[in-house]
């Protein structure tokens, strides 16, 4: 895994004792997402799940943590949050499950292999036009594309399939739960039956929520 530190250009002391950590999903880097980091914090962004390694050791200054995850990177941050106890003021789940490749509970297992098996320049393509549901917001996604090769995508995805072969229950607790009406990635459906029980809010959006990432990342956390 890849950990970028960004950091704020407002701090309340010599060391910020708040934290933004987001966990991106497949695919991403720090790129798609810097115009919308908040500026009272620091901020953590997390990618690249070929590897779930997660050195807490930087963290160990920080009083308020505000976890932020989407897509793959919710199963990531289920993963690594259940083991790892830091001080979470807030955890937010958006387009995604503890379940990654799951025909119930995440990505239908046949289409998570396609997906595996056809990756290359044209199919990574298609896949963000799935992801962004149209042309203008797949324009403003190219805009700040991530900068990882096709090689790089498909080991970080078939990783991420090996590891959901696991036996993993989380028990890690989501505070908030973001369902996208239009994901055609994680599909509603199944994302409602992994979260049965948890605090829910439907929300009129395609897999990446271009539209609420400023709404999500800008909310300030209060001492």
């Amino acid at each position: 895994m890849i950990i970028k530190k960004i950091n704020a250009t407002v701090k309340t002391d010599d060391e910020n004792p708040r934290l933004l950590l987001f966990f991106s999903g497949w695919g991403m880097d720090e790129h798609p997402f810097m115009e919308y980091l908040p500026e009272d914090m620091d901020c953590m962004i997390c990618y690249d799940y070929s590897s779930l390694s997660f050195d807490t050791f930087s963290l160990m200054s920080y009083k308020h943590i505000r976890v932020i995850a989407w897509s793959m990177g919710v199963w990531a941050a289920s993963r690594i949050l259940s083991v790892h106890h830091l001080p979470v003021s807030e955890s937010i789940a958006i387009n995604g499950t503890p379940w990654p490749v799951d025909d119930e509970r995440g990505i239908a297992t046949a289409i998570f292999r396609g997906t595996l098996d056809g990756l290359n320049e044209s199919t990574v393509q298609k896949f963000r036009r799935r992801m962004c549901g149209s042309k203008e917001a797949l324009n403003l996604f190219m805009e700040h594309v991530p900068r990882r090769t096709v090689k790089d995508l498909h080991e970080e995805l078939r990783r991420i399939g090996e590891c959901s072969r696991d036996v993993y229950e989380p028990y890690f607790t989501w505070d908030k739960v973001y369902i996208g009406l239009q994901d055609k990635i994680f599909l509603p459906v199944n994302q409602q039956k992994a979260w049965e029980g948890n605090n829910i809010t439907m929300i009129a959006c395609e897999h990446y929520p271009h539209t609420f990432w400023a709404e999500l990342f800008k909310k300030r956390i209060h001492e």
